[in-house]
């Protein structure tokens, strides 16, 4: 063996070792050595950094750093796992089973020579975090529909459970609303309805209005055709608008108890305000872990591969069919991603002429999505125009057929918008060439574009009808009262029907055109018409906006219809349950596989996106146009929004000039500036960490370099050797 070999040999397992992440590092000292300096300035690394270094001194100063003695490296990482083996758990340590245990027996030692009250936080802090820990899983246990979800996940993928992850969401976001609401507004009113407690209400005091403005004509009784309850119980109308379903029930000032007087137009008010601003935080807090995750997984795709490859399994699992479920979930996540992998390296490969006729192509497709749109909006405008101007006719005078279609036209029409366009989408983006991932946002978009601006169209319409009239009623009532007398329950009963007739469509496509068509698949399969037909396929883009769409007018029918959230929360159950019905039985998976780390983010963002647009139409309601002086809690206020201001004039000179001042210009331009200041100085910090993370990459690189280096040195060693 010549010397070269014998010294390659030798300092190739010290090497090697010291190439290996600290944390994994032994830290027994004697099983290190200081290697020459000569054989390590052969490294990769090192030579990489030394061309990064201008000046001799930072060469000198960076060997001096890799050339650093073990051994005393050694040292400081154990004083350094010693010294925080009381904030941190030993598991969160890179370390095999004897150092953990060798660890804990040194903290055992070192508690004997702590205080009492020392010994007493150690011994509480353990306990504390194991009682989160059980508390964490056995909250794991309770979540809602976890087995469902689970077993959805291993048979279709993470790109169809994330849909039905985000039902569950919208399923506990809406019993949430229900709560707020019922807490600040309906149980008071409760209580004091079935005499429960001591209380009383207290009457809206009679105010200086015109008799004109406080007609409210009730809903006749006597002899009523059977039909009629069907369509009072489909729009909202005849019993139903007497009941706390909607605005025009709460007609009281507030709830007087023994100490204290219960002020329900504030409490209505607030209910709306909180609803909002907890469906913004808990929507971003998702949002953001989403985004991180995202962000996390499209830095490198060669990094997903690995964790999936390496680390994507969970060796807790000892049943054998949740094994099968967890094989099919990771079979299904490679899927998508060597499908996102082979759209990427078609781009890449595109001629320029191709190039340009799938640009033309999808130029020519999207003018046809436009026309799509043009014809969607104006058939909504034509229906709603029509549906308001003949509403001034008398019921009775119109047949059966002719009073539910003039009720229900500008439902029906948006319901068939809905219903016809997102399969008009769904065809058009198959020519388009895009990956899957990008199909869904895409068409998602495109699908959010049409049905929010039908909301808006329909909302705007009714509001222009409300604040316009033939004669002197908007003058003396700030708003038409003639054909709107309780126009917030009026808007809340447009939002009920919206919903039931999307939940009657949901249903009535499941059992009338999935189901047979499932059947004709199954037993008339050589029909070649059934052939071509085939199957009906999940498409997660529709169903999504399905209940994005439902959960929009949720948040802007609770203000004029407080129920209307309960309401929601049976209809996504229901739903959940269908759609999982649906799935297993009569529908089939997408042949293209999608993948849920980029869909779960983009569905949120949707979601937002239907708040956002919620929030306008309420908030224009609230602050601009007058209130009903014929029904709800606010007839004595010209808008909603002045009970806020009577409220604070009640508190005391010191507190009202806090908040006036807080509320001021003197205020508002300060706080922008110095919160534009502060997101300036987070986008520069993200920055930051960005070029660090660059860095660590590349020193990573680096490691997996050095290490092939050395095993190649230790290889020619050994080659040597037999030689």
């Amino acid at each position: 063996m010549s010397e070269s070999s014998a010294s390659a040999l030798q300092l190739g397992r010290p090497s090697r070792q010291a190439a290996v992440h600290p944390e994994n590092l032994s830290l027994d000292a004697s099983c290190f050595s200081s290697p020459p300096v000569n054989f390590l300035q052969e490294l990769p690394s090192y030579r990489s950094i030394a061309r990064r270094r201008t000046t001799v001194h930072s060469r000198d100063k960076q060997s001096g750093t890799l050339l650093k003695s073990t051994d005393s490296y050694s040292s400081q990482l154990e004083d350094r796992i010693a010294e925080n083996l009381s904030s941190q758990s030993l598991r969160n340590y890179a370390l095999n089973i004897s150092e953990k245990r060798r660890l804990r027996d040194i903290q055992e030692t070192q508690m004997k020579y702590l205080s009492e009250w020392d010994q007493w936080k150690r011994y509480s802090s353990k306990s504390w975090k194991r009682f989160l820990e059980k508390a964490r899983e056995m909250t794991t246990h309770l979540e809602l529909w976890r087995e469902d979800i689970r077993s959805i996940e291993g048979k279709f993928g993470t790109g169809i459970q994330s849909y039905f992850s985000f039902l569950r969401f919208l399923v506990l976001l809406n019993l949430v609303i229900f709560l707020i609401i019922f807490m600040l507004v309906l149980l008071p009113i409760l209580l004091t309805k079935y005499k429960i407690t001591n209380s009383s209400f207290v009457l809206i005091p009679f105010k200086d209005t015109d008799i004109q403005c406080t007609v409210y004509p009730v809903s006749s009784s006597g002899l009523i055709y059977f039909y009629s309850y069907i369509i009072d119980l489909l729009s909202g109308t005849g019993f139903l608008e007497e009941t706390s379903l909607f605005y025009g029930h709460y007609t009281i000032d507030g709830v007087k108890f023994q100490n204290f007087t219960y002020d329900l137009p504030l409490a209505y008010l607030i209910s709306t305000i909180a609803y909002l601003a907890l469906s913004l935080l808990w929507i971003v807090k998702r949002s953001v872990e989403g985004f991180k995750i995202n962000l996390i997984r499209s830095e490198e795709h060669f990094q997903s591969y690995c964790n999936k490859i390496f680390a994507g399994w969970d060796f807790c699992i000892t049943n054998r069919s949740m094994a099968d479920l967890k094989h099919s979930s990771l079979r299904y996540e490679l899927r998508a991603d060597l499908e996102e992998e082979r759209i990427r390296q078609k781009i890449a490969e595109r001629t320029s002429e191709e190039t340009i006729r799938i640009y033309s192509l999808r130029l020519f497709l999207n003018c046809i999505v436009l026309a799509v749109l043009g014809a969607c909006f104006y058939a909504i405008y034509v229906a709603t125009v029509f549906s308001q101007e003949h509403m001034k006719k008398e019921i009775d005078k119109m047949v059966f057929g002719e009073n539910l279609l003039i009720l229900y036209l500008p439902s029906i029409v948006i319901t068939l918008a809905n219903f016809i366009t997102p399969m008009i989408f769904a065809k058009i983006i198959r020519y388009e060439d895009y990956s899957p991932g990008f199909e869904i946002r895409l068409t998602i978009l495109r699908c959010v574009f049409m049905r929010l601006a039908t909301i808006c169209v329909l909302v705007f319409t009714l509001g222009s009808k409300i604040t316009s009239c033939d004669d002197d009623t908007c003058d003396l009532c700030g708003y038409n009262q003639k054909l709107y007398p309780c126009w917030e329950t009026q808007v809340g009963q447009e939002m009920y029907k919206l919903m039931i007739f999307d939940f009657i469509i949901i249903l009535a496509v499941t059992l009338f055109v999935d189901f047979p068509r499932k059947l004709l698949v199954t037993y008339c399969s050589s029909w070649k018409l059934i052939q071509c037909w085939g199957q009906q396929e999940f498409a997660i883009p529709d169903n999504v906006l399905g209940i994005v769409y439902g959960q929009t007018i949720c948040w802007i029918g609770a203000f004029f219809s407080p129920l209307l959230p309960a309401i929601a929360t049976l209809k996504f159950i229901i739903i959940f349950y269908v759609k999982e019905w649906s799935l297993l039985y009569t529908c089939r998976p997408s042949p293209r596989p999608f993948r849920a780390s980029n869909s779960n983010f983009f569905f949120l963002l949707v979601l937002l996106i239907g708040l956002c647009l919620a929030i306008i139409p309420l908030t224009i309601s609230i602050s601009r146009i007058p209130s009903s002086k014929a029904c709800g809690p606010f007839t004595n206020f010209n808008t909603t929004w002045e009970v806020i201001p009577k409220t604070v004039s009640t508190f005391p000179s010191s507190l009202q000039s806090f908040i006036h001042g807080v509320t001021s210009e003197a205020f508002a331009v300060p706080f922008f500036m110095i919160i534009c200041l502060i997101m300036f100085y987070f986008i520069a910090l993200a920055g930051a960490h960005k070029r660090v993370v660059i860095q660590l990459r590349e020193q990573l690189s680096l490691e997996s370099r050095d290490k092939r280096y050395l095993i190649q040195k230790l290889t020619e060693a050994q080659r040597d050797t037999r030689n």
